[in-house]
């Protein structure tokens, strides 16, 4: 077992780690073995105080810092990260179940959203705007918000932590980060260790391992962030984006997603079936950008039924730690029982199972559903595991309706021979993101990021970063004599 299991379970509060003083335990386990890897214990409402006051302490020398300066912490975290992969990879399998394909993506993601952080420290520019007042010169600076509080969710969540905890840092924010309690370590507590070794001054960034049966809104609700980054469900984000409005924080949120494949009558449907696959069932199907719903032209159906099918049957379920291992275990024995009563009440209503798996503890096999009722309350929800349903259409217009019958708009795709077809396609649908001839799983460091309906609010990545952890301030200059009325 890692080193970091054992060195990394504490809090980490204005740089120093030290245990929570909570009245009980998070119990980090491995979900496809059951072995016990660590146990923190929480963090208080007096320690969430004690972070965001040691962040916002620390803060204002850091947005003094040079950038340039700024900016050569996340180099040194940089080659840290590559310096220690291996074992990152080994600790991402263990702790969350993903297997060895799963850990290298997220692993050559997080690098590249890194990448782009090196650069965003020098991103931010001012601006002088006319004034229609003589001798009058308007300035505009963009300036770091304060402080963040970044609550990151269990799927991916080393990339998920760092996408927001790396540029708040690197635009003169300080980040108190919340990592989901079935990932501390890798979701929270693993940053920590990284940025204290490139040499991350101490408060700028603070790890509290805790839950809302001990905290309540506390993290919310603190006076001292400004804004809260959170990425999970639906449900959460809602009441995440309540508080938030109540205590005029701006909050940023990464939500679920209902996301659609869609095959047309001219698409290369060996190329549509290895897409429809991975964004189906990659990291078992976890993943809020994931293909819940594959849409098939009926003039193909039977070709791509045929060859979907034969390939999920061939996904290998098992061990993670296996590099043959395409599906490995779901988070926990809850989200096993609540895939398995997805599958069970699609049955119920009517649908044909075409791959029926079964569940063994927390390793669900994949399930291919075909038949489920057009105003079945299934096809409007996220299913965050291995099933899938199939459904056929006649022609764009029926299938653009199916696409945007959902509460959900994260992501999809599209697969056609005609490439201006699909983009056409994808204008046409309700979602913050669409690929043409791909898969619906992408995030890239430097394009917006994000979902429209329940599937969000903002937008991150690149450009729009700056909007998200970055205010605005407006500075006049009057070099003449103002007239005034009185």
């Amino acid at each position: 077992m890692s080193s970091y299991f054992t060195d990394l379970a504490q809090q980490y509060i204005d740089g120093e780690w030290r245990p929570g003083t909570g009245s009980w335990d998070v119990i980090d386990f491995n979900p496809y073995d059951d072995e016990k890897l660590a146990s923190i214990t929480v963090a208080t409402v007096d320690e969430v105080d004690e972070a965001y006051q040691a962040a916002a302490r620390a803060q204002k020398k850091w947005a003094e810092t040079s950038p340039y300066t700024r900016r050569a912490v996340f180099e040194r975290a940089l080659r840290l990260i590559e310096d220690r992969e291996q074992e990152i990879a080994d600790l991402i399998i263990a702790e969350l179940g993903g297997t060895r394909v799963k850990a290298g993506f997220e692993l050559h993601l997080a690098k590249e959203f890194l990448r782009e952080s090196v650069h965003l420290a020098l991103r931010p520019e001012g601006r002088i705007l006319p004034s229609p007042g003589e001798g009058k010169e308007n300035r505009v600076y963009r300036v770091p918000v304060g402080v963040v509080g970044v609550i990151s969710p269990f799927n991916f969540p080393f990339l998920l932590s760092l996408k927001s905890v790396a540029p708040a840092l690197a635009l003169g924010n300080a980040v108190v980060l919340k990592p989901h309690q079935n990932t501390p370590i890798a979701g929270g507590t693993l940053l920590a260790k990284i940025f204290e070794d490139a040499g991350l001054p101490g408060g700028l960034l603070n790890v509290v391992v805790t839950d809302i049966a001990e905290i309540g809104d506390a993290f919310l609700e603190h006076p001292v962030p400004k804004v809260i980054s959170f990425t999970g469900s639906d449900k959460v984000g809602r009441h995440v984006a309540t508080v938030c409005a109540r205590n005029f924080k701006r909050a940023v949120l990464e939500l679920g997603g209902n996301s659609a494949l869609v095959v047309l009558d001219d698409a290369d449907i060996d190329y549509a079936v290895d897409a429809a696959v991975f964004s189906r069932f990659v990291h078992q199907g976890q993943v809020c950008m994931a293909a819940n719903r594959v849409l098939v032209d009926a003039s193909v159906a039977d070709e791509f039924t045929e060859k979907f099918v034969a390939k999920v049957r061939g996904l290998k379920v098992g061990d993670p730690r296996d590099p043959q291992t395409v599906i490995g275990p779901v988070i926990n024995s809850a989200q096993a029982g609540a895939v398995s009563g997805t599958v069970e009440q699609a049955l119920a209503e009517g649908a044909t199972a075409l791959v029926r798996g079964t569940t063994t503890n927390n390793l669900v096999e994949p399930t291919v559903l075909t038949g489920v009722p057009a105003g079945s309350p299934l096809l409007q929800q996220e299913v965050f595991g291995p099933v899938v349903f199939l459904l056929t259409f006649d022609g764009e217009e029926e299938a653009v309706r199916i696409v945007n019958d959902t509460p959900y708009g994260l992501s999809g795709a599209v697969h056609t021979a005609d490439i201006e077809r699909g983009v056409a396609f994808a204008k046409r649908t309700e979602t913050g993101m669409f690929h043409v001839n791909d898969g619906t799983v992408h995030d890239e460091p430097i394009v917006p990021f994000g979902g429209e309906k329940h599937s969000g609010l903002g937008r991150l990545n690149g450009e729009t970063t700056l909007e998200a952890f970055t205010t605005v301030k407006w500075i006049s200059v009057q070099h003449g004599r103002s007239a005034f009325p009185f």
